[in-house]
C-alpha cells in the first residue's frame, strides 16, 4: 500500500532528498499528451479541506489508484507535485489575504509542485511568474491546475535555478523546502545573493517541522503569520496543528 506518509519530508527527509534528486523518465511515457492523460486518470480534482477553498488543484486522494498501488508501479519520480503541502497551504492563504504582497511583482516560485503558490500570486495581481521545479512533471501537472483555475500557463524552468544568476525576481517564494541541511545551506547562500545584488522579498511557507528548528537559517526569519490547518490536513501531516509564513531576511 502507497500512503501518503511514506512521502513525508518532515519524517522521510532522506527519501524525499533521493526523490527530489532523481530525473523523471518521461520517455517511458513519451509524449506530453501521453503524460497528461496519465494525470489526468491519476488524480482528483480538490477544492476543499485546505486554507485555499478558493483554489482548485489536481492530487492525490484515496479515490485515486496509486494510493493503494505499490510505489514501485509509479513511473515517474515521487510526486510531490500531486500533494498538497502544509507550508505551501499557509504560503498561498497568505498571498490571497495580503494581495499587497505579490501585486505587480515578478515572482518565482521555487520548487513549484503543484503550483499552488504561484497560482495564489496570479490571482492577487502578480505581474508575472516562473515556476520552478526540477521535476518536469510537476510543470505539467501546474498547467493543469492553472487550466482549473482559469488562468494561462506560467512560463516553466525544470533547471535547478539555486546558485544561478539572479533574474531580477521582486518576490521569491519557498514551501516546504527546507528539509535537508545541505539544501537549506546551499538556499540560504543564494538567498542573500538575490535579496543583496536586486532587493528580492523573500517568503518562506513551512509547518514549523523540528528540522527547520535546527538549520542555521531560522535565525533569519521573521514570522508574518500563523495558520490553523484544517482537520483534514492535520491528520495527512501527522497531528501538525498550523503553518506559517516566514519572511527571510539575512539581516536579521
Amino acid at each position: 500500500m502507497w500512503r501518503l506518509r511514506a512521502l513525508r519530508p518532515a519524517l522521510r527527509g532522506n527519501a524525499v532528498s533521493r526523490g527530489r534528486n532523481r530525473r523523471t523518465d518521461r520517455a517511458r511515457f513519451g509524449s506530453e499528451a501521453s503524460v497528461t492523460q496519465f494525470i489526468l486518470e491519476n488524480t482528483e480534482v480538490v477544492s476543499g479541506n485546505s486554507l485555499t477553498p478558493e483554489i482548485s488543484l489536481r492530487l492525490f486522494t484515496p479515490n485515486c489508484k496509486f494510493w493503494h498501488e505499490r510505489a514501485e508501479l509509479w513511473p515517474f519520480a515521487d510526486p510531490f507535485w500531486a500533494i498538497y503541502w502544509p507550508g505551501g497551504q499557509a504560503l498561498a492563504r497568505y498571498l490571497l489575504d495580503e494581495p499587497r504582497v505579490a501585486k505587480d511583482k515578478k515572482v518565482l516560485d521555487l520548487g513549484s509542485g503543484c503550483g499552488a503558490s504561484a497560482i495564489a500570486a496570479k490571482l492577487s495581481g502578480s505581474a508575472n511568474v516562473l515556476v520552478n521545479d526540477i521535476d518536469p512533471i510537476a510543470a505539467i501537472a501546474c498547467e493543469l491546475n492553472c487550466e482549473l483555475n482559469g488562468l494561462d500557463p506560467f512560463p516553466s524552468e525544470t533547471e535547478n535555478l539555486i546558485g544561478s544568476e539572479p533574474k531580477g525576481w521582486d518576490l521569491i517564494l519557498l514551501g516546504d523546502m527546507f528539509y535537508e541541511e545541505a539544501l537549506a545551506d546551499s538556499l540560504h547562500i543564494w538567498l542573500q545573493t538575490c535579496i543583496r545584488a536586486q532587493g528580492t522579498q523573500v517568503l518562506i511557507g513551512d509547518p514549523g517541522r523540528g528540522h527547520l528548528e535546527k538549520l542555521r537559517i531560522k535565525r533569519h526569519l521573521h514570522q508574518l503569520a500563523e495558520f490553523e490547518l484544517p482537520h483534514a490536513v492535520r491528520k495527512e501531516n501527522f497531528g501538525l496543528t498550523s503553518s506559517s509564513v516566514w519572511h527571510y531576511h539575512p539581516e536579521l
